[in-house]
């Protein structure tokens, strides 16, 4: 190597492919854009995949008794449907009256019988003793098993909101003058309103009977006497100011 010639000509690239490739003006290059971070509120993440689906299949998914629920809304659904929209698809009165009286029976009994069992755990019923006298019954179930709180909701929720729909339905025949209908939208408040106030008044029973074993309780753990007295008074009055 000769001394006169520049050190830096006599070093050979390890890839000449770099060396060859043209370099871009710096105006020209791609700029990256800075990523901001920004913080968010704690409360509206779910914690898992189960909270962070809602909706409908939300509802049904965390649901004790799914199927009930679901026949309890599509009776009720399908009856005020088929009583909406019967005008549109035939003209036949009969058809559509022996429709909406069959979706409200069945919406009756399901109701009755097994929705309110299976998601709130009450029943009632009508009953006539030897004297002929009727007289209301209510089962309610252990208070030891609360219902679910997703099932017992949506059935409160209907159990209030349908009668409303049939009422607003009812002064909407009124006022258009469609008396034709007027007693099929009777027969529905008749059914919706039975059931509202025999299970309003069956949950009000089960509290009741609730705050008579805990006052009953209480007596038997040794708090007889005047205390006693006192803590099953406060209870009963309690309850009877709450729901009475």
């Amino acid at each position: 190597m000769s001394t006169h010639e520049p050190l830096l000509q006599t070093i050979e690239p390890d890839d000449l492919s770099v060396e060859n490739t043209p370099r871009k003006p710096f105006s020209q290059q791609r700029t990256v854009t800075p990523v901001v971070l920004t913080p968010t509120s704690n409360s509206t993440m779910a914690s898992n995949r189960n909270d962070a689906e809602s909706g409908i299949a939300g509802i049904f998914r965390q649901s004790a008794h799914p199927a009930a629920l679901f026949c309890m809304y599509f009776f009720r659904i399908t009856a005020i449907a088929v009583y909406v929209l019967c005008g549109l698809f035939t003209d036949n009165y009969v058809l559509s009256t022996v429709a909406v009286v069959v979706l409200l029976a069945m919406d009756f009994w399901n109701c009755r019988n097994v929705a309110g069992r299976t998601l709130v755990g009450l029943r009632f019923w009508n009953q006539v003793d030897e004297d002929g006298e009727s007289y209301w019954v209510f089962e309610s179930r252990d208070a030891s098993r609360p219902a679910n709180p997703v099932d017992s909701k949506m059935f409160w929720i209907a159990l209030y909101t349908f009668p409303a729909f049939w009422l607003l339905l009812f002064v909407v025949s009124i006022v258009r003058f469609n008396l034709v209908f007027v007693p099929i939208v009777i027969l529905a408040l008749v059914f919706n309103i039975t059931n509202a106030v025999g299970f309003t008044y069956a949950d009000r029973d089960a509290k009741q009977r609730w705050a008579n074993s805990v006052a009953n309780s209480g007596w038997s753990m040794g708090m007889g006497g005047f205390g006693g007295q006192i803590l099953t008074s406060a209870m009963k009055n309690s309850v009877g100011r709450i729901f009475g």
